[in-house]
């Protein structure tokens, strides 16, 4: 592997003139999950992170979340506009994760790290957003269609959502 995986690269495109806003926020999340990494115990070296890691790195975001995602006992679950205050958590929204995920899989290629062993690109990581993302639609109450696959019949519905072009 790479040993350009460090932090302090001095190939970082940002680095001639005034980084764009994309490019700060990417070198404050690259910077940010380093450091995650380091304050594991033991710490964890950027070239041995794994799609576990990135797990650990999004659970451990949740907690600094603004979004209200009430759970399924609340009386408020599935409404779109509760009418008031609950104890629901507040969570990271799934387009904050989404675009982080997007932004650190540029960073490590960016710093030398491989397309192929690229942990912020992995298969776990793909299906962990799409939970949160189909938990997050319940709570609101936003209707979340699964596109059918072809060839299978899903027998008790009816009302087929086969002519949706996307989910």
């Amino acid at each position: 592997m790479d040993h350009n995986l460090s932090e302090g690269s001095s190939s970082d495109p940002a680095s001639a003139g005034t980084p764009s806003r994309y490019e700060s926020q990417k070198r404050r999340d690259w910077n940010t999950f380093g450091q995650f990494l380091r304050n594991q115990r033991p710490p964890v070296p950027l070239p041995q992170c794994n799609s576990n890691h990135v797990l650990e790195f999004l659970r451990y975001l949740d907690q600094f979340g603004k979004t209200k995602v009430h759970m399924q006992g609340c009386m408020f679950y599935g409404q779109p506009e509760p009418p008031a205050p609950c104890t629901c958590p507040l969570r990271q929204a799934w387009g904050s994760l989404d675009a982080l995920i997007g932004r650190l899989r540029a960073a490590y290629e960016e710093h030398g790290g491989s397309p192929e062993t690229n942990p912020f690109a992995s298969g776990a990581i793909r299906i962990y957003l799409r939970e949160v993302k189909e938990c997050q639609a319940k709570a609101r109450g936003i209707p979340y269609k699964k596109k059918k696959k072809k060839g299978g019949k899903n027998d008790n519905d009816e009302s087929s959502s086969s002519s949706m072009p996307f989910s």
